[in-house]
């Protein structure tokens, strides 16, 4: 059952929260629960459902969304240390969560009772991928056909979504000024699709990433946008402080997110072990050794860097969208290049300290193994590409740069 005392989490819809909420004191309540899940999703490959009502109830699924629908509304800075804290005790819950609140974003653009058909309920829950396919235009809106992966948090979803080209009638491509191709996001209900079971993976097992797709779905015009997250025009109906921010701004810094609660959690089962283990051939422990002594200290130096550097960028980024009401683009590229610096940090010290483990590290029952595995899975994401740092690069010596995922 989940813990009692979470239901006053969500607004009434249509208000803000009467008083602001510790969501980071609700995943403290629900760490156990969490933990206690931690085999369970890994081996099942999905979020218990036990674990998902739990999380609904406190509200963990709509982090990102307006309070117009009961949602929190968090601005950036207060909700990666959220997202950091489930990943911390599992990190395929946290990857869920960043993924399905960056989906939920989607309702500051769409009509009011298009988003409320999808968020307004408990189990308003969003979940997409990538993925071949096109939207043809029909009266009233569009049929879709294509299939789609990689969308984590779809088992426990309510309503889908693609991103895809737009075609007219006669089979022509939809494009925009520029002679590109018009790409719209279209949301329709989970049970119109049909799902096929891939994710088997090294690690995030337990995101269910699978893979869907529609034939000929018609999806209603008001169900679809052009994201300007995505090169298109949407009207921004919400205008909350954090829908300054693109949702692909806030998956890279929610994923950061993610790979700094791994590691943070990695150091500290790496301080618990060496208070005790003796290496073989070793006189004293662990924690007695100068080079452990000094891992330590480097991986909480990289750790507290490194998330210093994206909570600040997103703070100072926040002050200024408060004066002037949209993000310039060197506050948009230093967002990105903090959240990959955090990615990028956070797998570096999950191997340091995995190799500086031993033995103990290979062990399913011990804490490293999993870890390894999941850090290194968000590291190979979009979000955690190294090109991102060679895209940075570029625009800090005045070149042309790639801005499509910002």
């Amino acid at each position: 059952m989940p813990p009692t005392g979470l239901k006053e989490a969500a607004a009434a819809p249509g208000k803000p929260p009467a008083r602001q909420i510790d969501y980071r004191m609700r995943v403290r309540a629900l760490a156990p629960a969490l933990a206690a899940s931690a085999a369970e999703i890994d081996r099942e490959r999905e979020l218990p459902a036990s674990l998902v009502e739990a999380l609904i109830e406190a509200g963990l699924f709509r982090l990102l969304l307006p309070h117009s629908l009961g949602g929190a509304e968090l601005l950036p800075a207060q909700y990666v240390p959220v997202v950091e804290d489930i990943a911390a005790i599992d990190a395929s819950a946290a990857w869920c969560i960043n993924q399905n609140s960056g989906c939920s974003m989607t309702a500051a653009y769409l009509a009011p009772a298009a988003a409320k058909a999808i968020f307004g309920g408990p189990r308003g829950i969003l979940a997409w991928g990538p993925g071949p396919g096109e939207a043809r235009a029909a009266p009233g809106g569009y049929r879709v056909t294509a299939t789609w992966a990689f969308a984590s948090g779809s088992h426990h979803a309510s309503w889908l979504g693609c991103h895809v080209p737009v075609v007219e009638a006669d089979g022509k491509p939809r494009l925009d000024q520029a002679g590109d191709p018009i790409v719209r996001t279209m949301l329709f209900p989970k049970s119109s699709t049909k799902f096929t079971d891939i994710w088997h993976t090294l690690g995030l097992r337990g995101t269910g990433s699978d893979q869907f797709a529609v034939t000929d779905l018609f999806v209603p015009e008001e169900f679809s946008l052009h994201a300007p997250s995505r090169g298109g025009d949407a009207v921004r109906r919400e205008q909350g402080l954090l829908y300054c921010f693109s949702n692909l701004l806030l998956y890279a810094a929610g994923f950061g997110g993610v790979a700094m609660g791994i590691a943070r959690s990695t150091l500290a089962a790496f301080i618990e072990l060496a208070r005790d283990k003796i290496p073989r051939g070793a006189r004293v422990t662990m924690r007695d050794n100068h080079m452990t002594q000094f891992q330590v200290a480097h991986a909480e130096a990289r750790l507290a860097s490194a998330r210093g550097y994206l909570l600040q960028s997103l703070e100072t980024a926040t002050a200024a969208a408060a004066q002037r009401g949209h993000l310039t683009l060197d506050e948009r590229m230093t967002i990105r290049l903090a959240a990959s610096f955090a990615i990028e940090q956070s797998v570096e010290v999950v191997d340091m300290l995995y190799q500086a483990a031993g033995a103990t590290a290979i062990f399913n029952i011990n804490p490293f193994e999993r870890r390894f595995r999941d850090v290194h899975t968000v590291a190979q994401q979009l979000q955690g590409r190294q090109e991102h740092f060679e895209t940075v690069g570029q625009h800090l010596m005045g070149l042309e740069a790639d801005t499509s995922w910002l």
